[in-house]
């Protein structure tokens, strides 16, 4: 883990230096007024990282940390691929080098873009989209069978309390048969979730409620993590399974669980008339869902990337990084998210939640 921080916070430097070099060239101002926007820049940077030292930090001033700090490594991401292809640009001679020196009308072309760019993808983040998925089974299932499925709720610092009430009356107004959460319900703090009351909200769910655990759950510090989730009264499944008629529910603990159990071993015993979920946080190695039988896995994890273009870094990774899925005779969704980690922006992907519909076929 502290190598991965030298790493990170290394190139978060390269990227930061990079980016600064380029605005001080390009801002038409005095020395004096340059040095104030690099130093705010350097701020919101100090805020990213003194995030995850926040705990002796008043709430307040904690949550305002993680949402400009967070906020700003998208940004600084943007402008870094802006700078990027003008330097392309320049190089190939396709633009003037005076576009990128003391210059006001780039500036605000740049300042306009950025602003479009995210207050854009701060809205397209707050309206959550509703994804409709209607499958059949063979299965002997009474009636039709209503779950609704979401992921990756992030709640904490910048998915407070009020949000996640809005997603359960979302959510509740579905009237459905089973909730499902595909893990990561936590950031990576429970404190802010203590301090808010967000439990609260969580018990308001009007359905059978049950999860699997994600990273962020073993982030958070795996018995802080249950120990606020079971005020809740989500039941959490770590290698497990819970029966409602006619389905049976199999919770995978989430691989940074090393020895976590093989999908092979929970299908031990569980009984194949019944219709299967597998609930896995992290999308990897389908096929051993559809080797054992799994009838539909429900995922997350991926966010998609977030924002564009990391979906294709997403796409790149896995067999299937969003949306549904079929091999052999298993049915699979990978969900984007309802929430987010992070700056609160969605570019290129969606915020969402799944409403699924299973059919039986003798119906």
């Amino acid at each position: 883990m502290a190598k991965f921080f030298i790493v990170a916070l290394t190139l978060m430097l390269v990227m930061m230096g990079y980016v600064s070099w380029h605005v001080w060239r390009l801002l038409p101002f005095t020395t004096p007024v340059k040095v104030i926007v690099l130093i705010l820049k350097f701020i919101a940077l100090a805020c990213l990282v003194l995030q995850f030292m926040s705990d002796g930090m008043p709430l307040g001033l904690a949550t305002a940390m993680y949402e400009i700090g967070t906020s700003w490594l998208v940004i600084m991401f943007y402008l870094l691929m802006a700078f990027l292809v003008l330097d392309i640009g320049r190089m190939m001679h396709l633009i003037p080098s005076t576009w990128l020196r003391d210059n006001g009308i780039m500036t605000l072309v740049l300042t306009g873009l950025m602003l479009i760019t995210f207050i854009g993808g701060n809205m397209h983040y707050r309206n959550k989209q509703r994804q409709e998925i209607n499958l059949t089974t063979d299965k002997a299932l009474e009636r039709p069978l209503k779950i609704v499925m979401l992921s990756d709720m992030h709640a904490g610092f910048h998915n407070r309390r009020a949000e996640v009430g809005r997603w359960v009356n979302k959510i509740n107004a579905e009237n459905a048969d089973l909730i499902l959460i595909a893990g990561d319900m936590i950031d990576g703090n429970v404190r802010p979730l203590l301090a808010q009351g967000t439990a609260n909200e969580l018990k308001r769910l009007n359905a059978p409620t049950i999860m699997c655990l994600g990273n962020h759950e073993y982030i958070t510090g795996i018995d802080e993590a249950i120990d606020l989730i079971n005020k809740t009264g989500i039941n959490i499944l770590r290698d497990d399974t819970a029966s409602v008629p006619g389905v049976t529910i199999v919770g995978r603990d989430d691989r940074s669980n090393r020895g976590r159990k093989s999908i092979a071993q929970l299908m031990q015993g569980v009984n194949r008339d019944n219709y299967v979920v597998l609930l896995d946080h992290q999308p990897y190695n389908l096929e051993e869902s559809e080797q054992n039988g799994v009838d539909l896995q429900l995922s997350g994890h991926t966010h998609r990337g977030q924002v564009w273009p990391l979906n294709w870094v997403t796409r790149a990774m896995y067999e299937c990084d969003y949306g549904q899925y079929r091999r052999g005779k298993t049915d699979y969704y990978v969900s984007s998210g309802i929430g987010i980690w992070g700056g609160k922006f969605r570019i290129g992907t969606d915020s969402e939640y799944a409403v699924i519909t299973v059919t039986p076929t003798h119906q």
